[in-house]
């Protein structure tokens, strides 16, 4: 199974050469991946003592930046690398992140190519986030004796490691992980089905995530003024047929204000000229009252204020659910205490399911019955309000999975496990 896995491996390169021809995100990732041993030599030394945060893209950096800032601020002379697989991620982190020493790609998980990056600096601490298991990386480092933990850590049943023929990768795991901190009780059993017992229940950090950021968020006063009296519906990190749904709210003069801020912006061109009576965020912060008030639609072209923008909705549509690209964040909408839609396509998103069953949020099969729903939200605000206090309910009620994390690393690391 070891000689199919690093088969698969090469074939992954393999695909990312030739489809950089083709596809400009792929080309930007493998040259990524040339420049990061030159900017882990150039950090670190030998000496230091290095903490390392992997995650697959930026929904899975933001879950581990909680346990990564606590770590940083007890260990301060420790220095800190945080990789990624996927360019998104990347790229966002890369202009903002003033936590990590170095942020970086990570190679391609082959012998070679992880027995050199590794040995470039001295990892002291490894930390995974959610799903996020490459093989070779994971021995190499259990040859060096680094601790690994994977913090909101999230089995199911599909995954290869219930799989009959999955023993080899069932292994990998026991042998080279520490400590898994499991999201919920169902991933915690289905580790231990698979004999993986050294684990614990700590909850999701994107709780406290979203908490931490929703407590300085403060809505800029355009936004405000583009609102007026009406009320907000949000779409966050939309597709085509979240945005559909805008659009039958306002064709059936339906009294909201809309707020569209795509998952890609290259497609805010073409979300622009759909609605005839829409203003550009880049550009509503130098209009006057008059023309804000006038608007309909408010159109996102900036990264980064999304989870700031929920605070001043009244109903926010969740993006990704309507196919299997995958369902956003939906708990950015939540922590402000609003009712959370989206599409019933979902998958690997355990926080959506218990939203529902709390009463703070709802999924659809169709846009049409989404678009419904809307309206009746927006007549009865008695229900409305009702949702809201789900959603503020099911938010705070969550543990600080942070804190239960955060505590463990440090009594194992200061014990020398």
């Amino acid at each position: 199974m070891k000689f199919i896995y690093n088969l698969a491996i090469q074939a992954l390169r393999l695909f990312f050469r030739l489809g950089a021809f083709f596809q400009f995100k792929l080309k930007r990732g493998l040259a990524g991946r040339r420049q990061s041993y030159v900017k882990v030599r150039e950090a670190f030394t030998l000496k230091d003592k290095v903490i390392w945060m992997h995650a697959a893209s930026l929904g899975e950096y933001e879950q581990g930046l909680p346990v990564l800032k606590k770590l940083a601020q007890t260990f301060s002379d420790h220095k800190i690398l945080i990789t990624f697989f996927s360019p998104s991620g990347y790229d966002n982190v890369v202009r903002r992140d003033r936590l990590a020493d170095v942020v970086c790609y990570l190679p391609f998980d082959t012998t070679r190519e992880i027995k050199d990056f590794v040995s470039c600096f001295n990892t002291v601490l490894f930390i995974s986030v959610k799903y996020e298991f490459w093989y070779n990386l994971l021995s190499e480092l259990a040859k060096k004796s680094v601790p690994v933990y994977v913090i909101s850590s999230y089995f199911y049943e599909r995954q290869i490691f219930f799989k009959p023929y999955g023993n080899w990768f069932r292994k990998q795991l026991k042998e080279n992980v520490s400590w898994f901190f499991h999201q919920n009780k169902h991933s915690y059993a289905l580790a231990r089905t698979i004999g993986l017992s050294q684990s614990s229940i700590a909850g999701d950090t994107r709780f406290d995530r979203v908490r931490e950021r929703a407590s300085v968020a403060v809505v800029p006063d355009f936004v405000s003024s583009f609102a007026t009296e009406l009320p907000v519906i949000i779409f966050g990190s939309s597709w085509e047929a979240e945005e559909e749904v805008g659009e039958m709210l306002l064709q059936t003069k339906t009294p909201c204000k809309l707020i569209i801020a795509p998952h890609d912006l290259r497609r805010v061109d073409r979300i622009y000229a759909k609605f005839p009576n829409a203003l550009l965020f880049s550009q509503a912060k130098y209009l006057n009252k008059d023309k804000l008030e006038r608007a309909e639609v408010l159109v996102v072209d900036n990264i980064g204020y999304l989870s700031t923008l929920y605070a001043g909705a009244q109903i926010a549509v969740v993006g990704g659910g309507f196919h299997s690209q995958g369902l956003h964040n939906i708990l950015e909408a939540a922590v402000f205490g609003i009712p959370t839609l989206f599409g019933n396509k979902y998958t690997k998103n355990p926080e959506a399911d218990a939203l529902i069953k709390q009463g703070g949020g709802q999924s659809f099969e169709t846009t049409q019955k989404l678009a419904s729903y809307i309206k009746m939200l927006l007549k009865d605000s008695k229900k409305r309000e009702e949702i809201s206090k789900n959603a503020h309910t099911f938010i705070e009620s969550q543990p600080e999975a942070t804190k239960r994390i955060v505590e463990h690393i440090i009594a194992r690391y200061n014990n020398g496990i």
